[in-house]
Parts: structure tokens; C-alpha cells; sequence
């Protein structure tokens, strides 16, 4: 069964449409990917759906979204850094990415972060393959704490 995962950021123009991007991408077998942010800009980054066509992936079909339009059930939340609180969102794991906002920076810096997303949403893909976020996994590990 596939896992709900949202990926968080702002203003849902950039850092999080590329990862919701890579888990389309790379991930469909297992995850149902969505994005959304706490401040929606309205429209994505031109720079972010640039760097993702360079390679071979399109974004331009994806669009700001609110939190508010996310499922009510998540599997997995992961935050991209955004440096703000997000509001409370229900679901059995949240982990914060720590990405730097690309936005205003030179081309170059687009590619490091889009980089680094590429490795972190394959790396959560091999982690959800591996059972890592099964939910009875996941209780057992937080009841032996």
C-alpha cells in the first residue's frame, strides 16, 4: 500500500514541488506524493520548473496549493526547512529536511538544492520500501522508547 506523504514548505513555490515532483517521479509504486505550503505564493518557481525539466522531469502541471488542501490522513510530513511552525498535520511521521531556500539565488544554487532533494525523496523511497514507516513498526518503536 502506498504512503501519503506531504511535503511542507512556505510558500509551496519551490523546495517542496520539486520533492513532490522526484516522489512522482521515482516513487509512484510507493508513494502518493503531495505539496503544499503555510503562505501559497500563487504559482511555481520558473526556476525550480527549469532546473527539474533539465532533468527530463516537468513540474509545470503542479501548482501552489494551501495546507489545507491536504488529506486529513498522512502517512509521512516532511518539512523543507522553512525556518516557520507549521500547524499541526496529523499523520505517524514528520521529519524536517533542513533544505536552504533556492529562491532569488543564482541558477547554481537551484541545482544544489534540487540535488540534494533528488537524494533525500530516493533515499525515503528505499526507506519506505524497507518497512521503515509501517505503521506496526512504528508502534512498537515508540512504545519501547
Amino acid at each position: 500500500m502506498r504512503k501519503k506523504v506531504a511535503f511542507i514548505c512556505v510558500k509551496n513555490s519551490c523546495r517542496s514541488q520539486m520533492a513532490e515532483g522526484f516522489a512522482k517521479f521515482y516513487g509512484a509504486d510507493v508513494i502518493e506524493a503531495y505539496s503544499a505550503g503555510t503562505e501559497i505564493s500563487g504559482k511555481i518557481d520558473p526556476n525550480a520548473i527549469l532546473v527539474m525539466q533539465q532533468i527530463g522531469i516537468d513540474i509545470s502541471n503542479q501548482y501552489s496549493k494551501s495546507i489545507d488542501s491536504l488529506p486529513k490522513q498522512l502517512d509521512i510530513v516532511i518539512t523543507m526547512g522553512c525556518g516557520v511552525n507549521c500547524p499541526y498535520i496529523p499523520c505517524q511521521h514528520i521529519e524536517d529536511w533542513g533544505l536552504d531556500d533556492p529562491a532569488g539565488k543564482p541558477l547554481e544554487e537551484y541545482v544544489r538544492i534540487r540535488n540534494q532533494i533528488e537524494k533525500k525523496v530516493k533515499e525515503l523511497i528505499e526507506r519506505i520500501k524497507n518497512g521503515e514507516f509501517d505503521t506496526r513498526k512504528a508502534f512498537f518503536s515508540t512504545n519501547a522508547e
